[in-house]
């Protein structure tokens, strides 16, 4: 009875921040104040932290495969809400195809994103120093640079060659469509409680998963951002990602349900 009660409150008390009008609102004006000032905490943070070495844990488990995790858990909470409700197959089909379509953007953003990369960018092998002939009397060097023609951004790198071009930084543009989306899907379950619906152990479960993971890619956002400056290449990833909501959730989704669209999350599940 204990656990119980207490993951009814702590689910309501999440369902009513996500639920929020204003939350709702202004969440998109948070992760932009976020990508915009969060390099300049590089300055405060500690390079010795375990934070700032990418090889840590929640990087190599969740960070490369956070699309996959953001998938199975808002598509189980899409799945439980949407077919406890009305149980029908269509209907439940018709808001995980919301997923698919974000799916689609990721795959299909990333490949445009790795041809514009390839287009625009040089591979250069580095060679032994020499004096800089513009360096004045103070004798500096710098390294000389080999161009390498025809070469690949993926090989280059894997050859230990140095790349050089307009970059995007997908991660970035990862964590903060993975942000926005779970805000999206998850907010409509403060005004289904507010309604009465009916919600189990499974399903309350279920929803605070997917406030913990909106609450670890915030964190490692915040990290990226503060261990890993790199502008503007993270600036444009999360740009691209809230143009991707804007396109999405603020303008397509509006248009209601039907064959070409799958509608706003919530939509013929709530009576009001």
């Amino acid at each position: 009875m204990f656990l119980n009660t207490f993951l009814v409150v702590v689910t309501d008390l999440a369902a009513g921040l996500l639920g929020n009008a204003l939350f709702r609102r202004h969440f998109h004006l948070l992760l932009s104040a976020m990508v915009v000032f969060g390099p300049l905490l590089n300055f405060w943070v500690s390079q010795y932290s375990v934070f700032a070495k990418r090889s840590h844990f929640l990087y190599r488990v969740f960070l490369r495969s956070g699309w996959g995790w953001t998938c199975i858990f808002v598509g189980s909470f899409t799945f439980l809400l949407t077919f406890s409700v009305r149980r029908s197959i269509p209907l439940t089909l018709r808001h995980l195809s919301r997923l698919a379509v974000a799916g689609v953007l990721w795959v299909g953003l990333r490949k445009v994103l790795g041809l514009l990369e390839n287009a625009t960018g040089s591979c250069y092998e580095p060679l032994s120093s020499a004096p800089d002939l513009s360096a004045g009397q103070n004798g500096a060097s710098q390294p000389l640079l080999l161009l390498r023609e025809g070469e690949t951004k993926a090989a280059c790198v894997s050859a230990g060659l140095m790349w050089r071009g307009y970059e995007v930084s997908e991660d970035v543009f990862l964590l903060c469509l993975c942000c926005l989306l779970l805000a999206e899907e998850t907010g409509v379950f403060g005004p289904y409680l507010k309604l009465g619906g009916v919600s189990g152990a499974p399903l309350r479960i279920i929803f605070l998963f997917c406030v913990l993971l909106l609450s670890l890619w915030l964190f490692l956002l915040f990290c990226l951002l503060a261990y890993f400056p790199q502008f503007p290449t993270q600036l444009l990833g999360g740009a691209l990602a809230c143009l991707s909501w804007r396109a999405t959730y603020q303008g397509w989704y509006h248009m209601g349900p039907s064959w070409y669209c799958p509608g706003r999350p919530g939509m013929g599940l709530l009576t009001t």
